[in-house]
């Protein structure tokens, strides 16, 4: 199971990631920040650098209660959301 141990919030919303694996990957979470939970992180600056790793999920966090599952941050699976979209699409 990948976990993610560390964040840091780089520009346009890039984060910088440590996982339980020991590898860092610099994820570009710009095309993943969709629906209303995310409003408020794509519309603040402030509420994007807020971000945090949640020991106990071991994933990232924003304090308005918006996640992202370490394994779509780790480039393993696809957002459900995106995959509906490519069946739409095909």
């Amino acid at each position: 199971m990948v976990l993610i141990k560390s964040v840091r919030p780089l520009e346009q919303y890039r984060v910088l990631l440590e996982f339980n694996t020991g590898e860092q990957k610099t994820v570009d979470r710009d095309p993943l920040l969709r629906g209303p939970v995310f409003e408020p992180i794509r519309s603040s600056r402030a509420m994007f650098r807020a971000v945090r790793v949640d020991e106990e999920l071991g994933t990232i966090v924003w304090p308005n209660g918006a996640d992202m599952d370490p394994d779509v941050l780790y480039g393993s699976y696809m957002p459900a959301w995106m995959e509906t979209e490519r069946a739409l699409a095909a």
